[in-house]
């Protein structure tokens, strides 16, 4: 018993000197600033080749503060994936009371919308084509979109839907 104690104890003084061995080249390997930053590059090459970066964000208020709060986390995002090299898509979805963000005739960040547009071809506008015919048959008129915006039937669904297939979501 005793003696089978001692080879086990042997082994494993072994394996542990194995370990730390390895363990002491690599970290010896990657010591030099010039190789922390080819493994850097190495690392950012890797995340440049997997899929975007997919982002969801919920309007639901008739809140400019909210509206403008949205935005800015869209360029937020899209400017920190742009200094590491990859790519993000990005939509915001506007429904109930919210619509009034993708609105031609009552939006408040109508202009800064269309120019975010024209510098983030990443960024789409979905409106809820639910609320938009209970706006019409409430107000008696059209309701006017934004030439941004894109109609989707639901925008609930369509929020669940880019959820269930890993979008991440934000709701400012």
């Amino acid at each position: 018993m005793i003696r089978s104690f001692s080879v086990f104890a042997g082994v494993a003084f072994i394996a542990l000197a194995l370990a730390l061995s390895t363990q002491i080249s690599i970290s010896a390997q990657i010591s030099t600033p010039a190789k922390i930053s080819t493994a850097a590059k190495q690392i950012r090459a890797a995340a440049n080749q997997e899929q975007p970066h997919r982002l969801v964000v919920q309007v639901d208020v008739n809140d400019p503060v909210v509206m403008n709060l949205a935005l800015n986390n869209v360029n937020n995002v899209t400017q920190h994936y742009r200094e590491l090299g990859q790519k993000v898509e990005i939509e915001v979805i506007a429904f109930g009371p919210g619509l009034h963000m993708l609105r031609d005739d009552t939006s408040p960040v109508k202009a800064r919308i269309k120019s975010m547009s024209e510098t983030m071809p990443q960024l789409a506008l979905s409106a809820c084509g639910n609320i938009r015919e209970n706006m019409a048959r409430a107000e008696a008129k059209d309701i006017p979109l934004i030439s941004q915006a894109k109609v989707v039937k639901a925008g609930v669904v369509r929020l669940m839907e880019l959820q269930e297939r890993g979008w991440s979501y934000l709701r400012p």
